[in-house]
């Protein structure tokens, strides 16, 4: 992969896009060929700490006993104990709202088969399976990673969307953030890049613009 190829088609679909008035995202559109994705272990799944950050803010919940809690009470979004966990259990549509209105969530050891008992329906479908953490890691640190991380799926379509900055942001650094997202997917591919058939970038509301793969 090229990275002034990347950036060219970037400018590209960036001066292509009307100006809106909220922050857009800009994505990479990576779409897969000769994978098998009805099988699950052929499937890309993959956590990925942009090097210069999202351009916005993620929010990090935490799912943890008391020690933990009082830890990361400056550093989550949300702390859930032990006992509004539980909650939960009876209280479904509660357990989508909470779970849709997050981004990451990493939960303490101990808790993690109750978490997956009582919340593992929601969370497993939309990917936010909480990354477990022992009781004596700080969360601070993790919780801070989280905020630059994107997650890349391909799920049964030979496709993945990967946001990889704001429109706002310096374009090189938006750069940066699509080769760590292209070296990491392609890592993960049988062939690597021979698995790829096509890149695109875009931005939320403008058009899709073809990177040229040399």
């Amino acid at each position: 992969m090229d990275a002034e190829n990347l950036k060219k088609s970037l400018e590209e679909a960036i001066a292509k896009a009307p100006q809106r008035k909220f922050k857009e995202s800009v994505e990479l559109a990576i779409n897969l060929k000769d994978v098998d994705l009805s099988n699950p272990k052929n499937r890309v799944n993959e956590e990925i700490i942009l090097p210069n950050g999202r351009g916005k803010k993620l929010s990090v919940g935490l799912i943890g006993g008391n020690e933990m809690a009082a830890k990361a009470k400056d550093a989550a979004d949300r702390i859930i104990t032990a006992d509004e966990l539980d909650k939960f259990q009876d209280d479904k549509k509660g357990a989508k709202k909470m779970v849709n209105g997050i981004d990451f969530f990493i939960a303490e050891t101990a808790l993690m088969p109750r978490v997956g008992k009582i919340l593992g329906g929601v969370m497993g479908p939309r990917g936010k399976v909480p990354r477990p953490l022992p009781p004596t890691v700080d969360p601070v640190p993790v919780i801070n990673n989280l905020r630059k991380t994107v997650r890349a799926r391909s799920k049964e379509k030979p496709v993945l969307h990967v946001p990889i900055g704001t429109r706002d942001m310096d374009l090189d650094k938006i750069v940066q953030n699509g080769m760590e997202v292209l070296k990491r997917v392609t890592s993960k591919l049988e062939k690597g890049e021979d698995n790829i058939r096509a890149i695109y970038v875009k931005t939320t509301m403008g058009p899709a613009v073809k990177v040229e793969v040399k």
